[in-house]
């Protein structure tokens, strides 16, 4: 049997060790868009599959038997191709997506796009942006004469507005060591998007204990139709199914 798991996740590399343990032969699909990423265990690929015809494609040559997209809560558009090219190809295909994170202050101000987050998080004086370094762009203009800190993994090309503050760093992070940026950094509001998991859980944590305010990019709605599971072992259980019921 093998299984095609759409990754980039911690949740996705615990995947590919628990099917490896179970006999199931694993490949695990990277895009690309960090630099030396965390490898899963088994075979890996690196690169796009060209849209959802490419990956049908990929499906029916490499005698894949089932698809377990464990991809970033906010990578819908391989989402999207992952449900088109397994209903073309007649593959069972599965969606793992940890849960969102829960809002204990009741103070989060939820927005539907970074667009919006942006246009909120103008009325702050000191700024953090963890929404990942592709969407930076939608902060630019908004935010241009404000002071920021923004976080990315990877450098990114071109110059930034001159109140803006660039840190290269790649979690998990901790409680105190977010803490100590945001005061290092003079921080009244978090911008971020809804990830879920503890990786990244401790910036939410260090604003509560410092007043900033939160501003919450909500999930995108994942393509309809498609099977979702919450953990790792639900998506092992799945896998492990016979093949009529994963349909």
């Amino acid at each position: 049997m093998t299984v095609l798991v759409l990754g980039g996740t911690g949740e996705a590399r615990a995947l590919a060790q628990l099917l490896c343990d179970n006999g199931v032969d694993v490949v695990s699909s990277l895009v690309g868009r960090v630099r030396n990423p965390r490898l899963p265990v088994g075979a890996v690929r690196i690169g796009g599959f060209g849209g959802a015809s490419g990956l049908e494609a990929y499906l029916r040559t490499h005698g894949v038997d089932a698809v377990v997209d464990a991809t970033h809560p906010f990578a819908e558009g391989i989402s999207a191709n992952a449900a088109e090219a397994c209903r073309a190809a007649r593959i069972p295909l599965v969606r793992l997506q940890r849960p969102g994170w829960t809002d204990n202050t009741g103070g989060w101000i939820r927005v539907a796009c970074h667009d919006e987050a942006a246009r909120v998080a103008a009325g702050g004086s000191g700024v953090f942006l963890s929404t990942g370094r592709q969407t930076l762009d939608r902060f630019v203009e908004p935010l241009g004469k404000h002071r920021v800190v923004a976080r990315i993994v990877d450098p990114l090309d071109g110059e930034f507005p001159p109140g803006w503050t660039v840190v290269h760093a790649r979690g998990p992070y901790t409680f105190d060591s977010e803490r100590t940026l945001m005061r290092e950094y003079d921080v009244d509001t978090l911008v971020t998007k809804d990830s879920g998991g503890d990786l990244t859980r401790a910036k939410l944590d260090a604003a509560a204990d410092l007043g900033a305010r939160v501003i919450m990019v909500n999930r995108p709605v994942g393509p309809p139709g498609v099977r979702t599971v919450a953990t790792v072992g639900d998506a092992v259980a799945w896998v492990l199914e016979p093949a009529v019921s994963r349909i």
